[in-house]
């Protein structure tokens, strides 16, 4: 797991094209806690032996686990915290099985210094290969006075 800073970027700190990254491993204890906390109990990441009989042919990670790995970028990296969810679109283009790793990154490509959001371009990654891509609205806190 990726150390995190928890520096604050403030919107006047922001600039086009800025990134940041976050990292994880997942694991089946991880699958396993994401069923038990949003009651998400979709045999194909709790149960092999229907898992082994769809597509995939093994379980897979919840959609939206990967999807939190977004929110942790912009929670503890960029912008950080303090930060709050305007929206997020979400394109599923591939399954995360256990014990793969998966890649969060965030870019800036609009500012709108009126409202003080950000919008961001948003993609995991597994071994290079795009799993989940989109986009996501951020309000972002002013520098304090």
């Amino acid at each position: 797991m990726t150390i995190l800073t928890r520096k604050t970027y403030y919107f006047e700190d922001l600039e086009l094209g800025m990134e940041a990254s976050y990292q994880k491993l997942v694991t089946e204890g991880d699958i396993n806690a994401f069923a038990e906390v949003t009651g998400d109990r979709n045999p194909v990441h709790l149960d092999p032996e229907y898992a082994a009989k769809t597509i995939f042919k093994e379980r897979i990670a919840h959609g939206m686990l990967t999807a939190s790995f977004i929110s942790a970028v912009f929670a503890m990296e960029l912008p950080g915290p303090g930060v709050i969810y305007v929206s997020q679109t979400l394109n599923f283009r591939a399954p995360v099985k256990i014990g793969q790793t998966v890649t969060a990154k965030v870019r800036v490509v609009e500012l709108f210094p009126a409202k003080r959001r950000a919008r961001f371009d948003t993609i995991c990654t597994v071994d290079g290969k795009v799993v989940l891509e989109g986009e996501a609205m951020l309000m972002v806190p002013s520098r304090p006075a």
